[in-house]
């Protein structure tokens, strides 16, 4: 008799639906939707363009050159994916640790109506040459970028209002997080776009300040609360520590504004501030070390329920990648390193492992958590893993490539070697870059099937017998 080995191993299956006002569940499934769009959307631009790398002649309009491309393709995954994501999780989370009702649904559908718009603006602008300059990151314009922000202050006001209506004496660990990450956000925004500090040597003090605290103040913060509820909801099993979750907020919200000058090492700005900069990126270990440590022992003896589960091994790899970049982030603000790796491909490799690995495999995680027991139906377990595993490769061959390829970059142009070298060396490490991008691209096509296949629609009824494997959510 032959015998046949599955494909994949079986993953246990939800075992109960949330019962929910199905308005909320329509809201969150359109801020997914919205975000999946912007997610393709985003990194069919970023395949583009490390194709580019590798043929440099394709594509000769001046809508499609990578001035123009480049900060679609950052603006788009930061503000229409990535945020848009964290916010729809965030829309479920709040009000279910507050145990009552999101406040205004109304005020959720304007929010995500007024993001929408403000990236579309942003996108048809910076592909027809109009942007706010070299700003990385930032290179929307203040009306696009307006938009952004009142969706946002709306959101954080039907946030804030649903926290006050709370119907227990204490804040949950992830309100504090997601709560904060939007005050600070707001702050953020209105510093970047304020256009009296934006002259001379205090708009590149400024520039360094937003593009890290866009990281370190809305990503990280709003994507670690959406980890505190998922992780042990998914686990069955508490939080292994509040304090040393309240220890890593604060500590987060003291160490990370002051760190965006270690962008401009060597540079005329001061060299105290330099070096503040670099003693407050050490500072940052804290709060690395106090979250990671938390989310790992909240998993400890649970690593059969991780395996067997389709949305825990994306929190698992976010978890281990907030430590690993967060850690290289630090050293990569010492001057000794600073010298070699800044302004080269290491950088970029550094985002990605840091945006990608980090933040959105915990996005994920959290999708396939929550989606399924909202709408009743689940996605394909095998779609599921080759998202997974061509996620995880392909983030795995961009970001080793860059870093090996980067450092070496640097090293030659510390030689003092012709700068052609630099470039000349790069090449197999471009090709090998475009290799692992193609591979991250095909796993959203992968993951945006699989948010189709977890829309709400009619459930159907429930065979007798069926199997409850998992833990409520």
């Amino acid at each position: 008799m032959t015998a046949y080995r599955a494909l994949a191993v079986q993953k246990t299956r939800i075992d109960e639906l949330i019962d929910v006002d199905q308005r909320l569940t329509r809201v969150v499934y359109a801020y997914l939707a919205s975000a999946t769009f912007w997610l393709v959307l985003g990194t069919l631009v970023g395949e583009y363009l490390a194709l580019k790398f590798v043929w440099p002649d394709l594509g000769v309009a001046p809508w499609l050159s990578f001035g123009r491309l480049r900060p679609v393709h950052t603006n788009v995954v930061f503000w229409g994916w990535a945020s848009t994501a964290m916010l729809a999780l965030a829309l479920w989370v709040v009000p279910r640790t507050s145990q009552r009702s999101l406040w205004s649904l109304r005020l959720a559908w304007a929010s995500l109506g007024l993001i929408d718009a403000g990236v579309l603006v942003g996108v048809l602008c910076l592909v027809n040459g109009v942007s706010n300059g070299g700003g990385e990151f930032r290179e929307f314009i203040w009306p696009a970028m307006g938009l952004f922000a009142l969706g946002l202050v709306l959101l954080t006001y039907d946030f804030y209002r649903t926290i006050a209506g709370r119907a227990v004496e204490e804040i949950y660990v992830s309100n504090w997080y997601i709560l904060g990450a939007c005050l600070w956000t707001i702050v953020l925004v209105t510093v970047a776009y304020t256009p009296w500090i934006q002259a001379g040597l205090g708009g590149t003090v400024i520039q360094g300040y937003y593009m890290h605290v866009a990281v370190g103040m809305w990503f990280t913060p709003m994507v670690l609360g959406i980890t505190y509820y998922f992780l042990p909801k998914l686990l069955n099993k508490p939080i292994y520590s509040y304090s040393l979750g309240v220890l890593a907020f604060w500590t987060q919200m003291i160490f990370y504004p002051m760190i965006g000058a270690h962008h401009f090492e060597f540079s005329a700005i001061p060299w105290s501030l330099q070096t503040v900069a670099i003693v407050f990126s050490v500072g940052m270990l804290v709060p690395v070390v106090a979250g990671t440590g938390n989310f790992l022992l909240t998993m400890r003896g649970t690593w059969h329920t991780i395996a067997r589960s389709y949305s825990l091994p994306f929190i698992l790899v976010g978890v281990i990648f907030y430590f690993a970049a967060s850690t290289q982030g630090t050293f990569e603000a010492f001057r000794s390193l600073n010298r070699i790796w800044h302004f080269t491909d290491f950088t970029v490799a550094h985002a990605h492992l840091t945006m990608y690995s980090f933040v959105v495999f915990l996005i994920w995680g959290g999708v396939y958590g929550l989606l399924p027991r909202l709408t009743g139906h689940e996605p394909p377990q095998l779609a599921v893993g080759i998202h997974f595993w061509l996620a995880l490769i392909g983030v795995l061959v961009y970001g080793f490539a860059m870093m090996i390829g980067g450092t070496l970059r640097g090293l030659s142009w510390n030689s003092g070697a012709p700068f052609i070298d630099s470039v000349t060396l790069m090449a197999p490490y471009w090709t090998a870059r475009a290799v692992g991008g193609t591979l991250m691209f095909l796993s959203h096509l992968v993951f945006a099937y699989n948010v189709w296949a977890m829309r709400p629609r009619p459930r159907p009824a429930p065979g007798p017998g069926a199997e409850r494997l998992e833990a409520a959510a």
